[in-house]
């Protein structure tokens, strides 16, 4: 069996972070989304990955390489344009042949891995096996439709008015049989390629499709929100360890991580949280579930339930919650006065102010 593992969408709802930045790469626990996802394929037994990418292949590939760091053999399959799902199984034809293979969006978190799915698919061998997830809004997922025997009999991309509260997650398992399935698909009405038409083929064509409803954690990492309690969920299983360095006067409390070459000085850190490699923590609070990369600086400063990305720094600021910051940042106070507030955002940016 080999694994598609799709890293070509561009992230509009985590703008402006993925102007400059692939979406799959902004990290959980100071880990890119992505590595979870590879790590997830190979605890499998799965060896072979093409990694279907687009505009940012360049930071994908510079970031996972040939594969071997995660006991993978990775081959990079070029997708023009974010054409969908169905499109990047188009793309893959060649590279996947006539094996079995685990498709797995790249921005997904599974808690638990694929593990049981993929032994099951392997036992049990049906033309498609689909992951199932009760949601509180399934009109921005694929939902599916399950007759009274838990058979699927429908699937439906973002509709308007769902048939169920179960939706796909982002995981699917296909024999040869989807090759013919995607062959002769049109665009859906958002331009799209999309897997569920292809998957309704095969049930309209009496294939066989199984489904499993999961009540593990699953998350879509695509937005901000999801992120941050993704980076929630990953730290409440973080191991305390102090690899750096942090004072007599600072006070460490709960699961908190000190990566090697971070310094913490006059300063109390409430964990989960973890600071990154060669960052400074000085004269601040870090407060539960945050996740501080590399290279940054914290100074007189609050903060808590947040991601800050690599070499960012965030001076003399009273308080910062439920925040991701992204590379290279600068955050300080506005001069008091006179009382301004002086911004330069990017594109689709979000601004809270308390005037």
């Amino acid at each position: 069996m080999k694994a598609l593992l799709l890293a070509g969408g561009s992230g509009t709802r985590l703008r402006p972070i993925t102007h400059t930045s692939a979406k799959q790469l902004v990290p959980v626990a100071n880990k890119p989304v992505l590595f979870y996802g590879l790590e997830a394929i190979g605890a499998a037994g799965i060896r072979e990955v093409g990694i279907v990418v687009g505009d940012t292949q360049a930071e994908i590939e510079a970031a996972v390489g040939d594969g071997s760091a995660f006991g993978l053999q990775v081959t990079y399959l070029r997708q023009e344009a974010p054409l969908g799902l169905a499109h990047a199984v188009l793309i893959a034809r060649d590279y996947l042949g006539d094996d079995d293979f685990v498709m797995y969006l790249g921005d997904n978190f599974i808690v638990g891995g694929i593990d049981d799915i993929v032994a099951r698919f392997a036992r049990e061998r049906p033309d498609a096996q689909i992951m199932l997830t009760r949601v509180g809004d399934p009109r921005q997922f694929g939902v599916a439709e399950l007759d009274a025997d838990g058979r699927v009999v429908g699937l439906e991309e973002k509709p308007d008015a769902p048939k169920s509260d179960l939706a796909l997650v982002g995981v699917y398992l296909f024999t040869p049989a989807i090759h013919e399935a995607v062959t002769g698909l049109k665009p859906s009405w958002r331009g799209e390629l999309e897997i569920t038409d292809a998957i309704q083929w095969l049930i309209e064509e009496g294939r066989r499709v199984s489904s499993t409803v999961i009540t593990g954690y699953w998350k879509d990492t695509g937005n901000v929100t999801d992120m941050l309690e993704v980076n929630r969920l990953v730290l409440e299983s973080l191991e305390p360890r102090v690899n750096g360095r942090a004072d007599a006067t600072s006070e460490l409390i709960g699961r908190v991580a000190v990566e090697e070459g971070a310094v913490v000085e006059r300063s109390r850190i409430v964990g989960p949280a973890v600071i990154g490699a060669g960052t400074r923590v000085v004269d601040s609070y870090v407060g539960p579930f945050t996740s501080i990369a590399a290279g940054c600086l914290i100074s007189g400063s609050e903060i808590e339930y947040s991601i800050v990305l690599p070499r960012s720094s965030i001076r003399g600021v009273s308080r910062i919650e439920a925040s991701l910051i992204g590379h290279d940042v600068e955050v300080t106070p506005a001069p008091a006065i006179p009382r301004a507030h002086r911004l330069v955002l990017g594109d689709h940016s979000k601004v809270q102010i308390i005037s």
